[in-house]
């Protein structure tokens, strides 16, 4: 099969290697797409925890959608034809040498746990999200709900309640779903800031009650009008230093500065000279897959309501043999929303 690997230089590159094995518990999946995301960049300017530069070259990609083709012996929850989210493909020295892996979706086959065939304490955690897609959902556009399921489970993990004020910090298709989905959530006073006009208008169009333009107002003062006290939380979905220490001036007294965007690098300079006394910081960089897995019910059934639609957060989609240019257009900022590859 056909695989995307970055090297030990973050040279992207297509490359040829075994289909993966797959054990009595696991299913061999074809894979159907695959979203492209800001973790894939990060990994390609070495910014990842936990993949430092000696364990490169990688095999990218982890918000896959695949078919299931074959199954183990052990299997009963898939079965052959299955429309499945998450498929990997993790290390095998036998199969691929050095090659590692972070997720490895962007590869034409993967394999799913059925978490169902592990004796209890033995279930991978992957396997709790590794779920079937129904069939009245676009196996295609169905890569966005690995977005959509992450973001759910994060509110829910952050704690943002309904009578909550939060300022969200980014306008990509990461912020846009946290927006958009706070506000089907029912929270009321959700201030969006965007980088320009046609970014601005797009958190308001996903549901942010205020959408500020950071090169054309002062964000602190307006935000100081509307809450002279400061507000709850200030959500980075970008993972910026400059965003957190702004976010100091913002929030309130025992205030929460949410991290869900993953930083370039591992460390940060933080200033809290402008921040009240009392306040804290919660980093969210690898959720939960079996709070993602809880998540599915709800996106599912807001998606059947009409309340979501996948195709309104991608804006782009790329063939797999073009997938190093659509990286080059993502990492040129020139995908306004979601991109995502099909095989």
């Amino acid at each position: 099969m056909k695989t995307l690997v970055v090297d030990s230089t973050g040279q992207l590159q297509v490359k040829e290697i075994p289909v993966p094995k797959y054990n009595s518990k696991q299913a061999l999946v074809k894979m159907i797409s695959c979203g492209i995301c800001g973790t894939d960049s990060t990994l390609i300017k070495f910014g990842f925890k936990g993949f430092p530069k000696e364990k490169y070259p990688l095999m990218l990609g982890h918000e896959g959608v695949g078919r299931v083709v074959e199954v183990g012996s052990e299997v009963t929850s898939f079965k052959v034809g299955d429309v499945v989210l998450l498929p990997f493909n993790d290390p095998d020295e036998e199969l691929y040498g050095s090659l590692g892996s972070a997720w490895g979706a962007f590869s034409e086959y993967g394999v799913v746990n059925d978490k169902a065939a592990y004796p209890e304490g033995e279930v991978p955690e992957v396997a709790y999200a590794q779920q079937i897609v129904p069939e009245d959902i676009d196996p295609v556009d169905a890569a966005m709900l690995v977005t959509l399921r992450e973001v759910f489970s994060n509110i829910k993990y952050f704690g943002v309640g309904e009578n909550d004020n939060i300022v969200v910090f980014g306008s990509g298709p990461v912020a846009v779903t946290f927006i958009k989905l706070m506000s089907l959530m029912g929270i009321k006073s959700i201030i969006g800031i965007a980088r320009s006009e046609a970014k601005k208008n797009l958190l308001l169009e996903n549901g942010a009650t205020i959408a500020l333009n950071s090169k054309e107002c002062d964000v602190t003062q307006e935000i100081r009008k509307l809450y002279p006290d400061g507000v709850k939380y200030v959500l980075d979905a970008v993972g910026s230093t400059d965003i957190m220490n702004h976010a100091m001036e913002l929030i309130a007294d025992r205030g929460e500065i949410l991290c869900y965007g993953v930083p370039r690098n591992n460390q940060m300079q933080l200033d809290w000279s402008k921040a009240p006394y009392n306040w804290k910081i919660n980093f969210q960089q690898m959720p939960s897959k079996l709070e993602e897995a809880e998540a599915y019910d709800q996106i599912l059934e807001w998606i059947r309501a009409g309340k979501l639609n996948l195709k309104d957060f991608i804006s782009d989609y790329f063939k797999f043999e073009n997938i190093v240019e659509a990286f080059e257009k993502y990492n040129n900022h020139q995908i306004p929303k979601k991109a995502i590859i099909t095989y």
